[in-house]
């Protein structure tokens, strides 16, 4: 499950509502967004985006969008997703919001069937199909759309070749609308595909570079997985390290993202209370 990394919410566009996904911006909302996102606080997060949700089509596919991530991280809160998603897809009015909505769609059941929950795989591949009918090429929610029909042609239907397009076309729609999270996305796809042909130097350049921007972002939910990817990259001593690492930082994030638990090694065994009390002496 490491390649099926949760999904960063779009990116805030000039003029929309408060509650924008991203780590940047003036507004002290969105930057509470951002920091109750980026800890894996996501109930917290849509909270904030409540009461502009109910009525703004942007506010509420972000909304929809921070509680179809936190499904991937824990495999549960699908009934809440449902119901922000079924909000945003009735507020939408044009082509670029119909097309968000439904790439949002596509996404919770492309999480649903990955992580075994119930296999959507058909209403995946309609809902990003869709998506991608309304959104242009060049348009703000491209990229994350090409990502995401990455992740399909990756882990539904098992054919890395057009993983690897869709996957270098996020890449590039990313780097030219300066969305940094999205990239450590690409970043970490395209050097799992790498490892996957025995591509070992290219592959620990992108982890490397998905780790980097993750720990600049300051995305705490999202720098285990990073690790713990450019752990299989590395030399065995490294690689201990990392894991290392890795592991205390998901404990530190209450065991986020579930499915990371079984690559990492078990916490250390607790110290027995007597000796804690004969110490606090």
């Amino acid at each position: 499950m490491r390649s099926a990394d949760q999904v960063p919410v779009p990116a805030p566009r000039p003029g929309a509502a408060p509650g924008a996904g991203g780590p940047a911006g003036d507004d002290p909302l969105d930057r509470a967004v951002w920091r109750l996102r980026s800890r894996g606080c996501w109930l917290d997060a849509a909270a904030l985006l409540e009461p502009y949700a109910a009525r703004q089509a942007p506010a509420a596919l972000r909304r929809a969008a921070l509680l179809v991530e936190r499904c991937m991280f824990t495999a549960a809160g699908f009934a809440e997703a449902e119901d922000a998603l079924r909000t945003a897809e009735a507020l939408a009015g044009g082509d670029g919001e119909r097309g968000a909505a439904a790439c949002e769609r596509g996404q919770l059941a492309y999480t649903s069937t990955v992580l075994g929950v119930r296999d959507r795989a058909d209403e995946a591949r309609s809902a990003l199909g869709r998506a991608a009918a309304l959104l242009a090429p060049g348009e703000a929610g491209r990229p994350l759309l090409d990502y995401r029909r990455g992740l399909m042609a990756e882990h539904i239907a098992d054919s890395p070749d057009a993983a690897r397009a869709a996957y270098r076309r996020a890449h590039a729609g990313a780097a030219d609308q300066g969305d940094a999270l999205l990239l450590s996305f690409t970043w970490r796809h395209l050097a799992g595909l790498a490892l996957r042909e025995g591509e070992l130097a290219e592959a620990r350049h992108g982890f490397t570079e998905s780790l980097r921007i993750r720990e600049e972002l300051g995305f705490l939910v999202g720098t285990a997985p990073a690790l713990a990817a450019l752990a299989d990259a590395v030399p065995d001593d490294e690689a201990v390290r990392l894991r290392t690492e890795a592991a205390r930082l998901f404990r530190l994030m209450g065991g986020l993202p579930t499915w990371l638990a079984a690559q990492l090694p078990p916490a250390p065994p607790a110290e027995p209370a007597a000796a804690a009390e004969g110490t606090a002496g």
